[in-house]
């Protein structure tokens, strides 16, 4: 089985076809989607902003993290399946569109940094707390991830127009 047909089954699933089809579903969803990356990204910016070293300098970011990343985590969770569901109404269409193909590749890279910032930078990060100003790796981090979700949101919403 190709990847194509794959997608094209997806698409014709009880699940794609009832979301696709549905008068509400699609929109309801969809809705819920850019609520939850709105969460998502908000909070990223928080902390983003904070290693970057231009707002919440005053607060440490232990303390920024521990307060932010359970409504992150969430957010992430309920727009992954959000946007699952979203794919799966029209999968094959979606899938050879560039801006589903760049949100896609803007995404895992969001994720690689955050991976990468909380293995070197997150067993560190009381040495971030002192009120001083972030070393240059930690706000270089911040700020390709700040670049990367404006990006994925930017090719997000592209996707219905192309």
């Amino acid at each position: 089985m190709s990847l194509q047909s794959l997608f094209t089954a997806l698409e014709n699933s009880s699940l794609g076809t009832a979301v696709r089809e549905s008068t509400i579903l699609f929109p309801a969803i969809e809705c819920l989607h850019v609520l939850m990356i709105a969460v998502m990204v908000g909070t990223i910016a928080i902390v983003d902003l904070r290693l970057l070293g231009i707002a919440s300098r005053t607060r440490s970011v232990s303390e920024l993290l521990d307060e932010v990343l359970p409504f992150t985590r969430g957010a992430f969770v309920g727009a992954l399946i959000t946007g699952g569901l979203l794919f799966a109404s029209h999968a094959s269409d979606y899938i050879g569109k560039w801006p589903f193909q760049a949100k896609m590749a803007l995404l895992l890279l969001a994720m690689i940094n955050i991976v990468v910032f909380h293995r070197i930078f997150g067993r560190d990060v009381a040495s971030l707390d002192q009120g001083q100003r972030p070393p240059l790796s930690v706000r270089l981090s911040g700020g390709l991830s700040l670049a990367l979700w404006i990006g994925v949101v930017a090719t997000g919403r592209w996707i219905g127009f192309v």
